[in-house]
């Protein structure tokens, strides 16, 4: 483990405290009194003094001290306290105490001893050339620029390097006296997994140490020691071996977990190749490269793949799947190349590649729930100063469980921003009514097919495609009317462009006449207009007192529109087409059936649409209001409750529409946020399922409820919410400076609420509920049907101790009376490291793990795994 230490710390930046970072003597000198005629007073400010350098010159020494000095003339050494500093050239130092001796030129620093019996106010010493560094103490020569450090400490990412006595000499060497290569940052860890080495020569191209051997836990692992090394020393990345870990699977047996090698190409990419044997024959492989440009772009893909044994060797069910998973990510920063985006966000695998591979160290528990999986690549770039915008757009969704795989190879759209083609620029004054006329422009394309996964790839699937454009003009105009209403009209036209179109026909067979359906290839254009005209105002009521509500405000939005579309299926459009089928009916069907963007609709529409917004609020006595500024607040209780829906004056029946309806609203001081919705049927139906043309109300009843859905969730503890969301901000202002595995762990905590351990918040509990009513017909038992799905979701965690933390994910399915997927999970803060326990009691996905990790960066594959999993395949 010795040769993969890195001693380029030596000269990297220190950690130091807080307080010490403003300890450091500025570059400008700023003159006052001279103390040094002082005879045994304390006094404090600056003080200079007058020093050779080595050409001759006259150099200042500035000193300071916040708290107080003693000069002692006699001797001529003067004493520094709290806060002291001096600079020398291109030297500076900081500390609690500080003696400067004139006859001998040297300068001796150390920390104090508080009333606490603590050692602070170490020094932090700039060497000529070097970066900051926090000692123990310090006995320097500043004229020959050489002296000795005691209790060094550096850091580089994360590591630490410590020596009992370091010496630099004129030629920025170092030598080194009873080292410590550390993942802690403390003076003397508690927790130490690290490297003593008796002695060591740091130069600038190269290291040397004496004897070193490992120590854990301040037990002496001499038997892992080498007598001496030499190592090239660079500025870089290196390349080198990932330690595996261990575990065992109830199913494929013992393992050995991703073990490879870390390539370092450069500064702006790299790449790591991981496998993971089975000792019952399964394997996995997988290969994950990330890239960074600075101020431009970064990313990285990652290919999986996996070959997994099921079932006993000898047996039927013996066999074993190939699996494979692609990612890529890629994200643009805006002023790279402002105008013009770039991203990427692709996940694509086969449906049971994170069935087989199971709770191994790349799955979590999202993964394996998953039911489907999305991938899209986008650009978009800005014309004519904003007012063109073009996106383009390449796509896949996928179904884990039919395996079905729909593709868009590429959509794009073109839309221009509406202007007034009217109005004038010199116009002066207020605009007439026909320079409000505005008129927009957009134009969509799409290339799409939808196959399963198993023959995606096979030529016949490539003739499969589904393509088409379409364009829109809305023109629109919108007045103030009768100074109470708002008139909006507007008129779309929509026209869209195919290579195929369809002909339906019937066949011989030998029973009788079979239908076929021919796709005819070359180009037909289809194109459809409508009109709307309508009227929406406000209206505002409130009502009186009532109890404690001091007033109720009511403000209703409703809203009327007159719209109209001609029948697109007359002959002399030439979109449909007529045939008689099987049972010598004679249809009438269009020659865009199935088509990209549809085709012109069937038969004449004339109607009336409209909608009515509520929204009600309480006005009540503020009891914790005692300066009377906000003597009154308001209540939300109905938000957004809204009614909408359509009568169609040309429909032969059923001319009203299904009446929609949502809405929303808080409880419990606004803690929790409900949402409804739901569908009102007017009509009733048959004995045989089907909407008859006959009002409900008929019946005695106003409508039938055919869908309603809620969902609310709450937090009992708002502040954890807040924690959380307030360190993934901070976390997001670092994204440049992160390493893979950390920009991984951001991205997974911003969707799971138990990705994120917060031991400043004592405890947390988030609850969810979600309902869900529909009401279709049954066909097998002829009646209608209820359908209900409930569940309700628990999640949050609590600190046992200060150090101990524990989460839990949990949900019930109310329908099925069942548990759904539950997860415990253990965390022990070891200050520089992390323990983790967790444990999946019951399931498809028993298991447990245990991982003791360093929590330095650097550190990141130094990581200790027991793991068992009881996945039933």
């Amino acid at each position: 483990m010795f040769i993969f230490i890195s001693f380029a710390a030596l000269n990297a930046q220190v950690i130091t405290p807080a307080d010490k970072k403003s300890s450091i003597v500025p570059d400008t000198t700023v003159s006052s009194a001279d103390t040094i005629g002082n005879h045994l007073k304390e006094t404090t400010g600056q003080d200079t003094v007058q020093v050779k350098n080595k050409e001759g010159l006259e150099t200042v020494v500035t000193i300071v001290a916040n708290d107080s000095s003693w000069n002692q003339v006699d001797k001529n050494v003067l004493h520094l306290y709290k806060g002291a500093k001096v600079k020398y050239e291109t030297f500076e130092l900081a500390a609690d105490y500080i003696r400067l001796d004139r006859n001998t030129n040297q300068l001796f620093a150390s920390g104090v001893i508080d009333h606490n019996g603590k050692y602070v106010g170490r020094p932090v010493v700039i060497f000529p050339g070097d970066s900051p560094k926090t000692v123990d103490s310090l006995l320097y020569d500043y004229k020959s620029q050489e002296g000795n450090t005691y209790g060094i400490m550096t850091e580089e990412d994360g590591a630490y390097i410590q020596a009992r006595v370091v010496r630099k000499n004129l030629y920025d060497e170092l030598s080194l006296q009873r080292g410590m290569y550390s993942t802690c940052n403390l003076p003397y860890p508690y927790t130490h997994f690290g490297i003593n080495f008796t002695k060591g020569l740091a130069a600038k191209n190269h290291i040397i140490v004496g004897p070193a051997h490992l120590v854990i836990e301040n037990i002496p692992i001499k038997f892992l020691a080498i007598p001496f090394g030499f190592f090239p020393r660079t500025n870089k990345r290196s390349s080198g071996f990932l330690f595996p870990s261990f575990g065992e699977d109830a199913t494929r047996g013992f393992a050995i977990r991703d073990a490879g090698w870390y390539l370092a190409f450069s500064d702006y990419w790299d790449s790591e190749i991981r496998g993971t044997l089975y000792s019952k024959g399964s394997w996995e492989t997988n290969i994950r490269t990330n890239y960074l440009v600075n101020y431009k772009y970064s990313g990285g893909f990652t290919v999986r793949y996996a070959r997994t044994k099921s079932g006993v060797e000898g047996t039927d069910n013996y066999g074993s799947d190939t699996d494979f998973n692609v990612t890529w990510n890629h994200t643009q920063r805006q002023e790279a190349n402002p105008g013009t985006s770039f991203s990427a966000s692709v996940n694509f695998a086969t449906r049971s590649y994170f069935k087989n591979t199971g709770m191994n160290q790349h799955n979590s528990i999202r993964d394996l729930t998953q039911n489907n999986m999305s991938s899209s690549i986008a650009y978009g770039k800005v014309f004519a100063d904003g007012k063109v915008n073009f996106t383009t757009n390449m796509s896949h969704r996928q179904d884990m469980t039919t395996g079905k795989v729909d593709l868009e190879l590429p959509s794009f759209n073109l839309n221009v921003a509406t202007f007034n083609p009217f109005d004038s620029k010199d116009r002066v004054g207020e605009q007439k009514w026909y320079q409000r006329i505005t008129v927009g422009y957009s134009l969509q394309g799409r290339n799409t097919i939808s196959t399963g996964d198993s023959i995606l790839f096979k030529k016949e699937s490539l003739k499969n495609f589904t393509n088409g454009f379409q364009h829109s003009i809305p023109v629109s105009l919108s007045l103030n009317a009768f100074k109470h209403f708002q008139f909006n009209t507007s008129v779309n036209y929509t026209e869209r462009w195919y290579l195929q179109s369809i002909r339906k026909r019937l066949f011989n067979e030998v029973e009788g006449f079979g239908e076929a359906r021919d796709t005819v290839q070359g180009f037909r254009r289809a194109y459809d207009y409508s009109l709307s005209t309508g009227l929406s105002t406000k209206i505002y009521g409130t009502y009186p007192k009532i109890g404690k509500i001091e007033a109720l405000r009511h403000v209703v939005t409703p809203s009327v529109n007159f719209n109209y579309r001609p029948d697109f299926s007359d002959p002399k459009y030439g979109f449909y087409k007529e045939f008689v089928d099987k049972d010598g009916v004679l249809r009438k069907y269009s020659v865009f059936e199935g088509a990209m963007y549809g085709g012109p609709g069937a038969g004449k529409s004339m109607g009336i649409g409209f909608s009515i917004d509520n929204n009600i609020e309480a006005k009540v006595k503020n009891k914790k209001d005692s300066t009377g500024t906000n003597a009154v607040k308001k209540i939300p209780i109905i938000q957004g409750l809204t009614f909408s829906g359509n009568y169609n004056f040309m429909a032969d029946s059923l001319k009203l529409s299904t009446i929609s309806f949502s809405g929303r609203t808080s409880i419990f001081n606004e803690k929790i946020n409900l949402n409804f919705n739901g569908i009102l049927d007017p009509y009733i139906v048959n004995d045989e399922g089907i909407r008859i043309d006959r009002f409900a109300l008929k019946d005695g009843k106003l409508a039938r409820l055919t869908n309603f859905g809620l969902s609310f969730d709450y937090s009992l503890n708002p502040s954890a919410n807040k924690s959380r969301n307030d360190n993934i901000d901070s976390l997001r202002n670092q994204m440049s400076n992160m390493t893979p595995e950390q920009a991984q762990a951001l991205a997974r905590i911003s969707t799971d609420p138990n990705a994120f351990v917060d031991f400043n918040i004592p405890w947390n509990l988030n609850g969810s509920f979600s309902f869900n009513y529909n009401k279709q017909w049954d066909n097998s038992r002829q009646v209608m049907r209820n359908n209900i799905t409930a569940t309700v979701n628990l999640n949050g965690d609590f600190n046992v101790t200060p150090k101990w933390k524990v989460q839990f994910n949990t949900g019930y399915d109310l329908q099925q009376k069942k548990l759904s997927l539950t997860r415990f999970n253990i965390y022990r803060d070891l200050h520089c490291w992390d323990l983790s326990v967790g444990w999946t009691p019951f399931g498809q996905y028993q298991s447990y793990n245990i991982t003791i990790r360093a929590k330095a960066s650097i550190l990141q594959d130094l990581k200790l795994t027991k793991s068992q999993s009881h996945y039933r395949y």
